[in-house]
């Protein structure tokens, strides 16, 4: 199977730990309480045993029959649950000329399996949809690294669509996303129903944060002499000089972005950016890394 994460990225998750605000306030822990095994926790599945595991994990009885380790995988019932939202509009297949073969969508997929590898390693159930105008993709949320592998299957399978979800089609976002769950929302921010969706979410209480994928090109601008430059939804072009258009559209897109930000921030959404050429764990160092990581990201 695909493995969407690099080993330095996933040795680097290790440091990290998601986290809600709600938690923080309640003694700084995670989304649960207690990671120990006992009543309440409903046996899933065994699994090879991996360095790392925990000892008092591995079946010693199994290992009595076979002569190998295991370790038993408990499946957490818990009220919270971490959601991942995609925005599967046209520009999330953007990617940059350096790189034609690595999307939006790409780093996306892999930011979801990061967020995968930290809930399954916390206990934690997490979920997915991928939100586009063909339609929702759904993986309700569950616990363990058979959740992992199915989040992978979807993920893999994901495709652009012309533009985001309809209003009038994400009724099953509010019909699944519980009022304790943490959301994150996955997304270029140009469409305004990816903003208003998150805006919506978290005035309803849900624990929203969104990290803004963003192309080399957008932060840079890189171009000199004539270039055909079309928007991937509306079809529209316009023809012109690279290099005489670069401060002005450094300029208007720094300050859409702003405004943007001041947007997210009056409603407290939590929000990072990233560049297609930057490690994909850097914005949930951002996010949930300890301030001087996030300093020396």
């Amino acid at each position: 199977m695909v493995d969407l994460l690099p080993p330095d990225v996933r040795s680097r998750l290790r440091g990290l730990s998601l986290v809600t605000r709600r938690a923080v306030g309640s003694h700084g822990l995670g989304l649960h309480r207690s990671h120990s095994r006992g009543a309440g926790l409903e046996f899933a599945q065994y699994r090879a045993y991996e360095p790392g595991d925990e000892l008092r994990q591995i079946d010693w009885k199994l290992y009595a029959r076979s002569d190998k380790f295991f370790v038993r995988e408990a499946e957490r019932e818990s009220p919270v649950a971490v959601w991942v939202l995609i925005d599967l509009s046209a520009s999330m297949g953007q990617s940059d000329a350096a790189r034609p073969d690595y999307s939006r969508l790409d780093a996306a997929r892999s930011i979801a399996t990061a967020l995968a590898e930290l809930a399954t390693r916390q206990g934690d159930r997490f979920g997915f949809m991928g939100l586009g105008s063909d339609g929702l993709a759904l993986l309700p949320p569950a616990a363990g690294s058979r959740q992992r592998d199915r989040l992978l299957l979807e993920l893999l399978s994901l495709r652009v669509a012309q533009g985001f979800a309809a209003e009038d089609h994400l009724g099953p976002v509010w019909e699944r996303v519980g009022a304790q769950d943490l959301v994150i929302v996955l997304s270029d921010c140009f469409d305004g129903g990816v903003i208003a969706l998150a805006e919506k979410l978290s005035a309803a209480g849900r624990e929203t944060l969104v990290v803004e994928m963003l192309t080399v090109a957008e932060r840079d601008f890189p171009f000199d002499g004539g270039y055909r430059f079309r928007d991937p939804e509306t079809g529209e072009q316009l023809l012109a000089d690279g290099g005489s258009l670069r401060d002005e559209f450094l300029a208007r897109f720094g300050e859409a972005r702003a405004a943007l930000h001041r947007r997210l921030d009056a409603l407290g959404i939590r929000h990072a950016a990233h560049m297609l050429d930057e490690p994909v764990d850097l914005p949930l160092r951002r996010l949930f890394g300890r301030p001087h990581d996030a300093d020396a990201a």
